[in-house]
């Protein structure tokens, strides 16, 4: 079963944005997030958890809500 309901989101934004797994690993460092490109397919895939301070780096990046990518609105 799927550990996370933003990962198809979530996938959604990075290619808009035209960024690689890799460079949203990235991103996600300069905000104070330990991640790798791995953790993104991981999250994307939904075989993991999204922890809240991830959530709130990734609205940051995207220009985005918390309740948006989790599907709310």
């Amino acid at each position: 079963g799927q550990k996370n309901v933003s990962g198809d989101r979530i996938r959604e934004l990075r290619l808009r944005a035209r960024l690689s797994q890799a460079a949203l690993a990235a991103k996600m460092q300069t905000e104070g997030v330990v991640v790798e490109q791995d953790v993104i397919s991981r999250i994307e895939s939904g075989s993991r958890l999204v922890t809240d301070y991830e959530l709130l780096v990734l609205t940051r990046i995207f220009g985005t809500t918390a309740d948006w990518l989790i599907g709310a609105e």
